[in-house]
């Protein structure tokens, strides 16, 4: 019987998950200096687990937040984490934290997952003026983020779209963003960006189905104006959601190129599967 939840691991070694603590007094958690991931288990299988590892050392590295872990022990721990509460289906977090003695927590949630109205409808879409510190890098510096995603929630809206001092819309509190203009499709470089392991997954998409794809972030007034047809948000929970409301803006279903990549992602996703 699957006991979601009940452990954790620190450093490989399986602890009960309410052991998974941080001493509030240590500066790196005060100043937020870790770095995370959160990944799919599906029948009992972690879906792209390499991809999300090597990102969380590439955004350790950026912080220059210096540990002794590597990939293949990750990847035996989680299995044991898995194996040990026998989950079939989670959001796993890998944790990992700076310091004089860096620690790497996995932790494990019920899978989260949206209402189909969200895919056929589409969300509501909050703008907010703000751009992250160190943007490539998935940290645990998420004030911004929070803030931002509070803003939307006080509108009615699902997500927050964060446009810079250009006007640009960069992306979301945990999403990247693309805007459709006909068979073209826009998307901020990877430079202003965090690069999502399903981010990288659309672009693939994108590509295979004969879509021009066109690294530059949509300007808000041009979004506002109607210059596209879609705008939809990505992650590794979402896929690709269509938004279907900004600003007092509506874009209309049925979502066509959303739902397309939206279909390939998942496609992808079970392919990888047992």
């Amino acid at each position: 019987m699957e006991s979601l939840g009940k452990h954790a691991i620190l450093n490989g070694e399986l602890i009960a998950a309410t052991e998974a603590l941080l001493p509030v007094w240590e500066k790196e958690f005060l100043y937020g200096f870790g770095v995370y991931e959160s990944l799919k288990v599906i029948a009992s299988k972690a879906i792209y687990l390499n991809e999300h590892i090597e990102r969380l050392f590439f955004s350790a590295a950026g912080l220059a937040l210096r540990h002794p872990f590597k990939v293949e022990e990750i990847c035996e721990w989680l299995s044991a984490l898995i194996e040990r509460d026998s989950i079939e289906e989670a959001t796993v977090r890998i944790l990992l934290m700076g310091g004089i003695e860096s620690r790497l927590f996995i932790t494990a949630e019920p899978l989260l997952t949206y209402p189909e109205s969200f895919y056929s409808s589409g969300v509501k879409g909050a703008i907010y003026h703000g751009e992250r510190f160190l943007p490539r890098y998935k940290s645990c510096s998420l004030l911004l983020n929070y803030i931002a995603l509070r803003h939307a929630s006080s509108q009615g809206a699902f997500e927050a779209l964060l446009v810079d001092r250009h006007g640009l819309v960069l992306e979301g509190t945990r999403t990247n963003i693309f805007a459709c203009e006909g068979e073209k499709i826009f998307t901020a470089p990877k430079t202003v960006v965090l690069e999502g392991v399903t981010r990288h997954k659309i672009i693939r998409g994108i590509e295979e189905l004969g879509y021009e794809l066109i690294y530059e972030a949509p300007l808000l007034d041009e979004l506002l104006a109607g210059r596209f047809s879609e705008l939809f948000i990505s992650s590794t929970s979402m896929g690709a959601m269509p938004i279907s409301q900004v600003e007092g803006y509506k874009f209309e279903a049925p979502f066509r190129v959303t739902h397309s990549l939206h279909s390939l992602v998942r496609e992808w996703e079970r392919l990888t599967l047992p």
